[in-house]
């Protein structure tokens, strides 16, 4: 399947659960929001950055997960009540916070060896948190595993992240031309509480992705 394929058919997905996915990520991204806005107003444009990794790694991993569960259970036909999907995501938190952590790190770092290692870590560490938890693998296993999954697939899944990504990255740019700093806290919390919802669709088309790609035996796991 070629990316925009994969693309419609996650759109499809978005807007037809987006009531369901509302209701479960919703609250928590506007926390996160929340937190990261009362961290910056205390520490400042100055302040250590560190700070606002540790919001994220807060709360973050529970509404990822959640979302990751839901499209699992959406995709065999389940409904599952909201209150279980956060119940089981803050079961998994210790692990996805720490693989978060892992992910982060490395992307930070490869970003700044001139960009391109940044974005290779980027799309080759990108199945890491479904084989997290769809398949209960320890933090440093799934990204292994994610990297040999990525393999002779690596165009195919930047173009889909890139097709996301650089349209928020375009639009919340607007977002702070139109209303530059110092801003209205209120909307500053609506600016990055509606940019960090969109986010999740690259969760949706990521999910498809693996889906698809995970069911492709590899090559090198084929009998001689």
């Amino acid at each position: 399947m070629n990316p925009f394929d994969v693309l419609r058919d996650s759109l499809y997905f978005f807007k037809r659960n987006l009531g369901q996915i509302v209701q479960l990520c919703l609250p928590l991204v506007i926390l996160e929001a929340f937190l990261q806005q009362l961290v910056d107003n205390n520490v400042g444009p100055d302040g250590f950055p560190g700070y606002s990794v540790v919001v994220g790694l807060l709360v973050y991993p529970l509404y990822t997960a959640a979302l990751i569960l839901f499209l699992d259970a959406r995709s065999r036909g389940e409904s599952p009540r909201i209150r279980d999907l956060l119940a089981m995501s803050a079961t998994l938190w210790p692990r996805f916070a720490l693989l978060t952590a892992l992910n982060t790190l490395l992307i930070l770092i490869g970003l700044s060896l001139y960009f391109l290692p940044g974005l290779w870590l980027m799309v080759t560490l990108a199945f890491a948190e479904y084989l997290l938890v769809l398949r209960g693998m320890a933090p440093l296993a799934a990204m292994k595993e994610s990297l040999r999954l990525t393999r002779g697939h690596f165009l195919r899944i930047l173009v889909c992240i890139l097709c996301v990504m650089a349209p928020l990255w375009l639009l919340k740019g607007a977002s702070y031309a139109v209303y530059p700093e110092p801003q209205n806290p209120a909307i500053a919390l609506l600016i990055d509480s509606a940019h960090s919802f969109l986010q999740l669709f690259t969760s949706v088309v990521l999910f498809r992705l693996f889906m698809l790609i995970g069911e492709v035996p590899d090559k090198n796991d084929r009998p001689a």
